[in-house]
């Protein structure tokens, strides 16, 4: 295994969430003790100490422009991002830091970051899947996959929520030092080295913002009031007063999807929560719509690659509400 000297530099800023800060870097001090040798240096865009979200207050080693090249770059996210513009200092911060390093990473809304720094234009990112949408509305050439846990796109990655950060330090400790080393980080971390599943598995059911045509959306509130009635493409288009051609064109334009399989993204929500509340597979299969478990079975382990069962056990709340 490669000793060399692994210089991370995190930039932070006022507001920062303390978690994606400290999971990653607790991850690169734990390959450490395995023999690598990260030198993980905290810094801000004008060398001041700054407020993490908490409260707490984070003292950092130095100005961004005052640190020598990292091998890898480090933004990690907070509350501010999307809700406000992110700071000029902090934008030619992050472009100076980036285009001295090796690899650039996010994690959360430090997309965000990057973006506005023009470092995703043309490529693939993610970010938590709350503001998903928004990040690929804000910046169109970036490429949002909003189901991963974390992206790579050539030398930049970036990460999911706030834990995701974690994952995406395995990986790259795994790039650095292969696996055996990112094995025994998540062991020790009693963390899974890779997660089964997108974010998906964590976003709560029908989250996404409503469809902007009328009729989309009565068919959302159709489905969603009876997700066990006959929602064809026929019987939607019929009751909508439409032509199964016209709202299949209005699918496709809008939501990029078919009719069939939006109700099924539906009656997917729907078993997810009733999953939580703690009806059984089977249940949750018949109530949400689907023609028996074997169907409900292969829509999770396509969405998920999960297994309903699984997905219960990893979920559901610790007081059942229904048994059996």
């Amino acid at each position: 295994m490669s000793s060399d000297t692994h210089q991370v530099v995190i930039v932070v800023y006022d507001g920062v969430k303390l978690l994606d800060v400290a999971g990653p870097a607790d991850a690169f001090a734990e390959a450490n003790k395995l023999g690598a040798d990260y030198r993980i240096t905290l810094v801000s865009a004008t060398g001041a100490d700054v407020a993490a979200s908490i409260g707490i207050r984070t003292a950092v080693d130095g100005s961004a422009a005052s640190q020598a090249d990292p091998d890898t770059f480090l933004v990690p996210g907070g509350d501010l991002y999307p809700r406000t513009p992110v700071t000029g200092d902090l934008v030619e911060a992050v472009r100076d830091l980036a285009a001295r390093s090796g690899r650039v990473a996010s994690v959360c809304s430090g997309a965000f970051v990057l973006a506005a720094a023009g470092l995703l234009d043309g490529k693939r990112a993610t970010t938590h899947w709350k503001i998903a949408g928004e990040l690929a509305a804000r910046y169109p050439k970036t490429r949002v996959e909003p189901d991963a846990i974390y992206v790579r796109d050539g030398t930049t990655y970036t990460s999911a929520g706030v834990t995701a950060g974690i994952d995406l330090a395995l990986a790259l400790i795994e790039e650095d030092h292969g696996p055996e080393v990112s094995r025994e980080v998540a062991r020790s971390l009693v963390v899974y080295l890779q997660r089964a599943g997108g974010q998906s598995q964590f976003s709560a059911p029908l989250q996404g913002p409503p469809p902007r045509s009328p009729a989309l959306r009565k068919i959302t509130d159709l489905v969603t009031a009876d997700p066990a009635g006959r929602h064809t493409l026929p019987e939607l288009a019929r009751r909508l007063h439409i032509s199964p051609r016209h709202l299949t064109r209005l699918f496709r334009e809008e939501l990029d999807t078919s009719p069939a399989r939006y109700v099924e993204s539906i009656r997917f929500d729907i078993a997810k929560s009733l999953l939580d509340q703690g009806y059984t597979a089977t249940q949750a299969a018949s109530l949400a719509g689907f023609p028996g478990y074997e169907s409900l079975r292969r829509v999770f382990a396509r969405e998920l690659s999960l297994s309903p069962t699984a997905y219960q056990r990893r979920f559901s709340t610790a007081r059942r509400g229904q048994a059996g």
